[in-house]
């Protein structure tokens, strides 16, 4: 059944989608607002619109820039696939490759921002719109928003692993109400989503990777969720990152390495870290900064391990093995359940010869912290050229000649009255025992 209210990219009028489908979409939204003009005709007059992507790929270069509520647009699938793992194949061998971009519904962000137009220059959807009520019901479906090419940043390294582009995949700059991100592919980008303001957003089973910084929630909002997402941020940037929240839930994520953090969270209070699959290659993996408070982070499988492919050899977030895998700067907050695995080569440690640690309560008050699991083991660092075969085979490698030293839990002089409950043996946990609550986990004999 046709509707007004339904546009597919490739039969507008106004522009041409292939190259440059920003000028289309723009079109479009001129015709809803000028057909979508009475707030109030029969209990409603502004239903809002879809705008369809068939599969295929559409330049980007003119910013589209969304201020109605109700507008969804949606492709016919995410087609992300690794840009990184072919740009860094030796040219000589791309001719036998069976792709080389990704693909499905495909924005390509032909975009060049001059750095003198603020952040949200480089967007490719740019969200904004004052007043009230908020903007709201804004819908990204199953498209992908790609980045083509990282730049030069005067590091040396190769520029398409550098993670700078300035480029954005949607930028939200306003308050906002009930947005969904879903089925999304996002790749190349330096930042994929920068949304302030939020409130019942849903970011959901998205492919976003291969981005700077992945999933970034700024200013302030609540109650809403990011789940069921395949996330992986650069070592510039982080994978899911909150300021300001409350009521925020993360859950079944499967965060990739290589992300200066997998989650960080900044003043964020009364939400839930739960159920994710956590990979890194360096410590501060998740971190609750800024009186972070009443959260809860449980049931989480923290895997710290080493870089295995050849071009990122040597890349690390700038914190040593005594910042912790999971750090804690806030009051009453509850970790349960976690399971950590540290499986590094004891003689890549720093400081040399420390005792890495797995928890650290920094500050704060009336923490508690109850049976989490650590496994620790001492292993030879290897690398490859080959992605897909170096990390599978570090994933699956669980033998070791030696089990590593560790600090369990370490609580900081400026954190007290905190309870500390079977995650560590007696040896294992470091803390001022006259103003914390401390039950050992039984060792056994050797």
């Amino acid at each position: 059944m046709s509707s007004s209210n339904y546009y597919d990219v490739t039969t507008w009028p106004v522009g041409n989608a292939s190259k440059d489908v920003g000028e289309v979409i723009n079109s479009i939204i001129a015709d809803i607002k000028e057909r979508q003009a009475d707030t109030d005709a029969n209990d409603g007059g502004k239903p809002g619109a879809v705008i369809y992507l068939p599969p295929g790929d559409y330049r980007l270069r003119t910013q589209v820039v969304i201020d109605v509520s109700f507008l969804r647009i949606e492709g016919s699938g995410h087609g992300f696939t690794s840009s990184s793992i072919r740009f860094n194949v030796p040219e000589d061998e791309w001719p036998g490759l069976r792709e080389l971009w990704p693909g499905g519904s495909r924005i390509l962000v032909d975009i060049a921002p001059d750095g003198e137009g603020g952040e949200a220059q480089g967007a490719a959807f740019y969200v904004e719109r004052t007043g009230s009520p908020r903007i709201s019901s804004v819908e990204f479906s199953n498209f992908c928003i790609d980045g083509l090419h990282f730049t030069d940043d005067g590091s040396g390294m190769h520029p398409e692993n550098s993670y700078v582009n300035g480029k954005t995949g949607i930028y939200v700059a306003n308050a906002n109400d009930s947005f969904r991100v879903t089925g999304m592919g996002f790749v190349y980008l330096e930042n994929a989503l920068t949304i302030y303001h939020a409130d019942a957003l849903s970011i959901h089973d998205n492919f976003i990777a291969e981005c700077g910084s992945c999933i970034e929630l700024r200013g302030w909002g609540q109650a809403s969720k990011i789940t069921d997402n395949l996330i992986g941020a650069g070592f510039k940037g982080h994978s899911i990152r909150a300021e300001n929240h409350g009521g925020l839930l993360i859950t079944a994520n499967n965060v990739f390495p290589r992300g200066a953090s997998s989650v960080h969270l900044e003043g964020v209070t009364r939400s839930s870290v739960t159920n994710n699959r956590l990979h890194s290659f360096y410590p501060g993996m998740v971190i609750l900064a800024a009186n972070s408070s009443e959260n809860l982070v449980a049931t989480n499988h923290f895997l710290r391990d080493h870089e295995p492919w050849t071009p990122f050899l040597g890349v690390d977030n700038g914190l040593d093995d005594l910042a912790g895998l999971l750090c804690v700067d806030g009051s009453n907050n509850t970790v349960v359940g976690n399971h950590f695995s540290e499986v590094i080569d004891a003689d890549s440690i720093r400081p040399a010869g420390a005792a890495p640690v797995i928890i650290r309560l920094q500050a704060g008050t009336g923490n508690f912290v109850s049976n989490n699991h650590v496994v620790a083991l001492d292993v030879r660092a290897e690398s490859s050229d080959s992605c897909f075969a170096a990390q599978v085979d570090a994933l699956l490698t669980t033998s070791a000649s030696d089990g590593l030293a560790v600090t369990a839990v370490l609580v900081d002089p400026e954190s007290a009255r905190n309870t500390i409950l079977d995650s560590g043996t007696d040896a294992q946990v470091i803390a001022d025992r006259t103003v914390n609550a401390f039950r050992a986990t039984p060792a056994i004999a050797s």
